[in-house]
């Protein structure tokens, strides 16, 4: 008899509808791409980027009316409880080759706890090794499953962290003060408008810093005793291993902190002094992702704006990062969205979500790349197509080859300024003439720290030089508008830093004839910049000053800034 019994199940698709969990416009997308390639409706509504994981999972307990593991069913701490009796024992290779945690209870009862429970090949399987019992189905989430193995790998090894200190860690940290200090830090991190939080051990203390506009400021000194208990409270939120301390790992949440909701990206790299915990803060509304708010001076906004409305060719921001790439890329897709065309990004990772643009996150573990994503892309019938990155040659090419067949492609790169894409992908093995041909612009940019409103005064001594170079540009772009030098002081409002919120500096680089046959004749780096320079064009020092000039950043910053 099977040891899993059949049961009538209503439909995903109309269960996910009737909680409003997906808009019938992805669910219709994710059904003719399942049509296409095949998969699970629910895997591929979370590839596509209108599900997240734990949506599915609650929303697949209802569907087959079945617990989750590690939420509604505690999984075992006891090894002995994972040997499984049968013809042989189910081993730990057979557990993972399957993706399946097999244990039996104090009670004698038996649970398989499987991300597909109901697969009759499995059941086939629970039959066999459970012939006069049946066998409790549960569901797991993919993080949950593999930190298990891994665990039990670890143990039966005897290399790793016993279940004692893994009891231990987990007992430290649910502890009320250590949940606390979290929390507390979390909200702080949120009121101060941090990026990033540092967690950072040394032999006596441990430090939190926060990226506040750039800039790490130091935040809490605490006794070094007490880092473990917070690290283990930061992984275990995060979904990672709590008794893996010797290898790096990633992990995500998702937090409610001063009444915002916020995605974090957690990372646990192993030192000397204990692990180093970055935590990445990430807004999931933003309501400032339209191109006016970006603080382009008019003509750039003038021109990123036409780059947005082209049918076809590729679009290139560059910078390092956190220059804010991908915001400029969410403001361009927002301009270029009117609600005639099909728009797809392919993103690692997805970082906000954007209403009416169907969002991929690569998985390069499944083999799902960015070449891989674009290739299923364009049988999607897109009009505009993000990638996040364009990061080897694959991607390169396919990209072009995108954007020479009818469709507008936006990318990022990593390099110095505006005319080092051009370089940067002939290095990646790409023909010149098919980098020159398909690109319509680049832009480069960087964030400078802008002043407090608050506290700002006029700036004396600005060296005559600057203030030349600055008034060129400012007659040029913005007319008679007077000059508004102005220098940090430092107050409550900004934490008596002179600063508070960022603003980009950018430079743009239209692609005309003239420049594509440059590139395509092997013109170097200086020389594409002798010829961006003849045609009045913008570096990003340059922008940097006429912003200061206009009394939004200092003159200090912008230097520090655009140093080379």
């Amino acid at each position: 008899m099977n040891a899993i019994a059949a049961t009538t199940q209503p439909l995903l698709g109309q269960l996910l509808l009737e909680r409003s969990a997906v808009r019938p416009a992805d669910l219709e997308r994710a059904l003719e791409l399942q049509q296409d390639v095949g998969g699970r409706l629910g895997s591929l509504l979370v590839r596509i980027g209108a599900l997240s994981e734990d949506q599915l999972l609650d929303a697949l307990c209802l569907q087959l009316d079945l617990p989750l593991a590690g939420r509604d069913v505690a999984l075992p701490e006891s090894a002995a409880a994972w040997v499984v009796p049968g013809d042989g024992q189910a081993t730990l290779d057979w557990m993972r080759d399957r993706g399946v945690l097999l244990w039996e209870d104090g009670d004698g009862q038996a649970w398989c706890a499987s991300r597909d429970p109901l697969d009759p090949a499995l059941q086939e399987v629970l039959a066999y090794l459970y012939p006069q019992r049946p066998v409790r189905p549960v569901l797991v989430t993919a993080q949950l499953l593999e930190r298990t193995l891994d665990q039990l790998a670890q143990e039966a090894r005897g290399d790793g962290h016993g279940s004692d200190d893994v009891r231990h860690l987990r007992e430290l940290a649910e502890e009320a003060p250590v949940v606390e200090l979290v929390n507390s830090l979390l909200a702080q991190a949120v009121e101060q408008r941090a990026s990033d939080i540092h967690l950072e051990p040394d032999e006596r203390e441990f430090a939190v810093r926060f990226r506040i506009d750039g800039v790490l400021y130091s935040r809490l000194q605490l006794p070094r005793e007490r880092f473990d208990a917070v690290a283990s409270r930061l992984k275990l939120i995060s979904g990672m291993d709590i008794a893996e301390r010797r290898l790096p790992q990633d992990g995500r949440l998702s937090v409610r902190a001063s009444g915002q909701a916020m995605d974090i990206r957690a990372s646990a790299l192993p030192g000397v002094h204990g692990e180093s915990i970055v935590l990445r803060l990430l807004p999931k509304e933003r309501k400032d992702l339209g191109l006016e708010r970006l603080g382009m001076a008019p003509d750039h906004l003038e021109l990123l704006t036409a780059w947005s409305h082209e049918a076809h060719g590729i679009v290139l921001v560059t910078g390092p990062t956190g220059s804010g790439k991908s915001t400029t890329l969410y403001a361009t897709l927002a301009a270029a969205d009117d609600g005639r065309k099909k728009i797809i990004t392919v993103e690692d990772p997805v970082e906000f979500q954007l209403p009416g643009i169907t969002q991929i996150q690569t998985h390069a573990d499944i083999g799902l790349t960015f070449a891989g994503a674009l290739r299923s892309i364009l049988r999607q019938d897109p009009d505009v197509i993000m990638v996040g990155e364009i990061r080897d040659r694959e991607t390169a090419e396919i990209a072009i080859q995108s954007a020479l067949t009818g469709h507008l492609v936006l990318s990022t790169v990593h390099t110095n300024d505006a005319l080092g894409a051009f370089t940067r992908l002939i290095d990646m093995g790409v023909e010149p003439f098919l980098v020159a041909t398909p690109l319509k612009g680049v832009q480069a940019q960087r964030l400078v720290r802008r002043l407090c409103p608050h506290c700002a005064r006029p700036a004396t001594g600005v060296l005559p030089a600057i203030a030349e170079e600055a008034a060129r540009w400012a007659r040029r772009v913005l007319g008679d508008a007077p000059a508004r030098w102005m220098e940090p002081v430092g107050c409550g409002q900004c934490q008596n830093t002179g600063y508070r919120g960022r603003i980009g500096i950018y430079e743009l680089v239209p692609v005309d004839e003239a420049m594509q046959q440059a590139v395509v004749a092997g013109a170097s780096h200086q020389q594409l910049r002798a010829m961006a320079r003849e045609r009045g064009f913008r570096f990003l020092r340059e922008d940097g000053l006429l912003k200061a000039w206009q009394g939004l950043t200092s003159v200090d910053e912008v230097l520090r800034v655009t140093a080379v």
